[in-house]
């Protein structure tokens, strides 16, 4: 529990600042007169008094803060609080608001700002998820005013007074230096992090003097520019690694910094960002275009190198692709394989994990389990199941000869829903003798690791008894079985479960609450960074060799063949990957299959500006009430989706915040 102690101090923050900030509400007259940043000044100096609790009421906190390294520190802390809490599904925006986890339609106890996203209730006059202002962002009130401004007005305020070295005089020149370097990183991300849902937004570079209203939008370019400079600053100062683990681990180093510009270049290089015609008219009041309409081939060529350097960094410091090794449970290589890819999420701190989000450990692994077969747990209210993944998200994945199921010239999928039954040679993956859909047999083994059906076979430790894969969990889910709808609390809405998320470790095998084993939140993995690489290869040299080795490197752990020998040999297309366009369609698809529910495919489906396109498609799933594998096993629509171009590539910054701030213009379409 030692390594968590850094992790204590952040969670303890982060209740103090959120809990003061309740009274920053916008609810009187005269708290709606006030500018943005008189706004963020308020609330920067009511917070500092809650955590920086070291003088009497009466004397200003601040005055004291920088004045020993005890207080200086709990600054620094305060700086990190204002990570997002993307572990938390109703706080991870990328994770909720696409298209690859839906929630049961019928009742709306588990909908929330990020999901109602999905649903194409964002709006104007009261944005959803409003990171511009604070609000909305959540079930739980305390957390509607943590603003990514705030934390952004810290980071300077912490700046401006660790600098001066007359300030902290017991702070070590070292320590002094990795302070600033890991603000100046805080302060880069959360600009990067408004920049991907607001595109071009202000720089706020010092603490401003004035209380008026001034913010202006910069242009794209100039934001990445400053972004990247920042990170630059900071990379310098970080330590490589972090050694004292047991106090430390969860604060950044230099591996962290250099994926973060990574995926900040890959964003500016990608079509939504470079060369980008459809937000031409978006100026500012001044006339001053917010969006460079001209493609620049060089900004791919900065991805591609930030992309290495990342990755350098992060092997020379140990990070490896994660694999299940030390059996012990005398387990089947299908299983095995299963793990090598549930691992690489799930495993706690593990190797694969560049940036493991110090402030949030996933919390929802009860709304991705269903209640199972073979299992003594009799109380259905802890396992419910309500995460649901759409049939275009089951059909995503690849068949077991490692292409699309539309590509396989050797299998069959017309009949994608024509139940069959498993054998013994299946028994890893399908439960022998019983009936699901063709669509469930002979894929991948992603598709067996991240998704939960019908039939299917779920893997838990505790199984049974022994920890063996023989004769373990699995699932029932027609009309009134016991993972299926006809409960008031725990239906899945699709039919299809995400076990991706769910420890294989926790225990639920019991009479007793389930026992989840969190996890802090992957935000980038080495995964990830492989085919960041791999796409921004392909864009500078089409049909890239080594892009394709890097691809081959993610598809290798999952358990099958390359991209030149699965093309070649089976799909319909054989020369796909030696064309740019083709090599680029099967990198974006190994990206959404990888990296899925891990919240990546809503950016990626933006900055790709194939948004219009996936998120304009029906969300369907399986016929829940259906009590039979046939009735069960037909398709029915869900909800239907609308994105509109180009209003839905960005958040609306909101009325209220436009109308008070003169030199604010609003993103097109809203």
């Amino acid at each position: 529990m030692k390594k968590d102690s850094f992790l204590i101090k952040i969670f303890r923050l982060n209740k103090a600042v959120r809990g003061k900030q309740l009274s920053g509400h916008r609810s009187s007259g005269s708290t709606k007169r006030l500018s943005c940043l008189a706004l963020v000044l308020a609330l920067s100096f009511t917070s500092c008094n809650d955590y920086l609790d070291v003088v009497p009421d009466n004397v200003a906190t601040m005055d004291h803060a920088f004045k020993l390294r005890n207080e200086a520190e709990k600054y620094l802390f305060t700086c990190y609080s204002f990570l997002p809490k993307n572990g938390d599904g109703w706080f991870n925006a990328g994770l909720m608001s696409a298209d690859e986890i839906w929630l049961p339609q019928s009742a709306q106890t588990h909908w929330h700002p990020a999901y109602r996203i999905a649903l194409g209730q964002q709006n104007k006059d009261a944005p959803l998820f409003d990171e511009w202002g604070g609000a909305r962002k959540g079930n739980d009130g305390r957390f509607n005013y943590l603003k990514i401004f705030v934390g952004i007005r810290h980071c300077n305020i912490f700046l401006e007074n660790i600098k001066d070295e007359s300030k902290v005089p017991d702070l070590t020149l070292d320590e002094r230096t990795r302070w600033i370097g890991e603000v100046e990183f805080l302060k880069a991300f959360y600009h990067f992090y408004l920049l991907r849902m607001y595109g071009p937004i202000p720089i706020l570079d010092q603490t401003p003097l004035s209380e008026e209203p001034t913010a202006r939008r910069m242009p794209v370019d100039d934001c990445v520019n400053y972004i990247s400079n920042l990170l630059d600053q900071a990379v310098e100062k970080l330590p490589r690694r972090i050694v004292d683990e047991n106090n430390q681990l969860g604060r950044i180093t230099q591996p962290i910094a250099l994926a973060v510009k990574a995926k900040l270049w890959l964003y500016a290089a990608s079509p939504l960002f470079n060369g980008n015609s459809d937000f031409a008219l978006l100026r500012d009041k001044e006339g001053v275009a917010l969006f460079n309409p001209v493609y620049d081939p060089a900004k791919w060529e900065k991805a591609r190198d930030a992309a290495k350097a990342a990755i350098e960094a992060a092997e020379q410091n140990g990070h490896v692709l994660y694999e299940y090794r030390n059996d012990v449970l005398n387990l089947s290589q299908e299983t095995k394989t299963q793990l090598n890819i549930r691992n690489a999420v799930t495993d706690r701190w593990g190797k694969e994990h560049v940036w493991a989000l110090s402030n949030s450990y996933f919390v929802n692994e009860a709304l991705c389990m269903p209640p199972m077969e073979r299992s003594t747990k009799n109380d259905r209210f802890q396992l419910q199941g309500a995460w649901a993944a759409p049939m275009k998200i089951a059909k995503m994945f690849y068949t077991k000869n490692g292409v699309p199921i539309e590509e396989d010239k050797e299998l069959d999928f017309t009949n994608y829903l024509e139940p069959r039954k498993g054998t013994a040679e299946e028994r890893f993956y399908v439960e022998p003798g019983q009936a699901t859909a063709r669509l469930n047999f002979d894929r991948e083994p992603r598709f067996y690791a991240d998704l939960g059906f019908d039939g299917g076979i779920w893997y838990m430790k505790d199984g049974n008894t022994t920890g063996s894969d023989v004769n373990t969990f699995w699932v029932k889910s027609k009309n009134n079985e016991r993972a299926g709808y006809g409960h008031f609390t725990n239906w899945n809405e699709t039919g299809y479960f995400i076990k991706k998320l769910v420890h294989w470790e926790s225990t639920t095998n019991s009479s007793n609450a389930p026992t989840w084993k969190q996890y802090p939140w992957p935000e980038i993995r080495l995964a990830d960074l492989y085919l960041m690489y791999a796409e921004a290869l392909n864009e500078v040299e089409g049909g890239s060799p080594l892009a394709i080795e890097y691809v081959d490197k993610v598809r290798e752990r999952a358990g099958l063949k390359g991209v030149v020998e699965s093309w070649s040999n089976f799909s319909k297309n054989p020369a796909k990957y030696t064309s740019q366009d083709g090599l680029r369609q099967i990198i974006q698809r190994e990206r959404l299959i990888e990296l899925c529910f891990e919240g990546h495919r809503f950016w990626d489906l933006r900055r790709w500006k194939l948004a219009a396109e996936e998120l304009n498609k029906d969300i369907t799933g399986l016929n829940i009430i259906g009590k039979t594998a046939e009735t069960y096993n037909t398709e029915r629509v869900v909800f239907s989706q609308k994105f509109i171009v180009p209003r839905d590539y960005f958040w609306p910054i909101g009325n209220w915040d436009i109308r008070r701030n003169p030199h604010l213009v609003e993103n097109l379409g809203w």
